[in-house]
């Protein structure tokens, strides 16, 4: 994989998974984390492995810090900047597996189920890897049909956090921060791809409307 790469691109990736993996361990331990959740929904702590968990790609670097050290199976595309990610996450405990939506998305499907048959928890970035943000793509709906799974969604939202001006709006939750943790009940499996779709979306949906509810109540 890695001679694929540019020089400068190969440098980049044995140094920066480092610093950054290193950097969301030291500002996680700095985070404060409070859970919301629907009645009936389970925090991915609770929930009975295996599970689909999905959310939101700007939520990316708060929820590796959170779920760290849990062996998650996550999906991470094989880009450069997916080759980052990957390598950062499995220094973070995650096992990435590579694929996405758009490039390699059966092999990462395959491997995702294969994570889940051997009773891991695994999660999707549902937008990702280039989004547009906030739209739910079939991942996570093809992955249940082939495991007869329910998906449960989540979402991570920092009371004080960085943004980066990218597709995603990505999140760097800021040092010392309260983080919200919100769980929508789950989506059960349903045979009927369009209609589980549209409840995956309205769930997400619901998960970012709790979040951004818990802040605003306490503003």
């Amino acid at each position: 994989m890695a001679s694929e790469y540019k020089f400068s691109q190969r440098i980049s990736i044995a140094i920066i998974p480092r610093i950054v993996s290193l950097l969301i361990r030291m500002v996680t331990w700095t985070l404060r984390f409070e859970v919301v959740r629907e009645p009936g929904a389970h925090t991915a702590f609770e929930q009975p492995r295996p599970c689909i968990f999905i959310f939101w790609h700007r939520a990316l670097i708060t929820a590796a810090g959170h779920f760290r050290d849990e062996g998650i199976g996550i999906l991470i595309s094989r880009s450069f900047d997916g080759e980052l990610i990957a390598r950062t996450v499995e220094r973070l405990g995650f096992i990435a597996v590579r694929g996405s939506s758009s490039r390699g998305g059966a092999v990462g499907l395959s491997g995702l189920q294969q994570a889940y048959t051997d009773g891991r928890l695994v999660a999707i970035t549902v937008d990702g890897p280039r989004g547009p943000k906030y739209i739910a793509k079939p991942g996570a709906v093809q992955l249940a049909q082939l495991t007869e799974a329910a998906v449960c969604p989540f979402y991570v939202l920092p009371q004080r956090a960085w943004t980066l001006n990218s597709w995603d709006n990505l999140m760097i939750p800021k040092p010392f921060s309260r983080v919200v943790v919100t769980y929508p009940t789950a989506v059960p499996y349903d045979r009927d791809t369009a209609v589980m779709q549209v409840q995956v979306q309205a769930a997400l949906d619901r998960s970012v409307a709790m979040a951004e509810q818990y802040w605003s109540d306490r503003a």
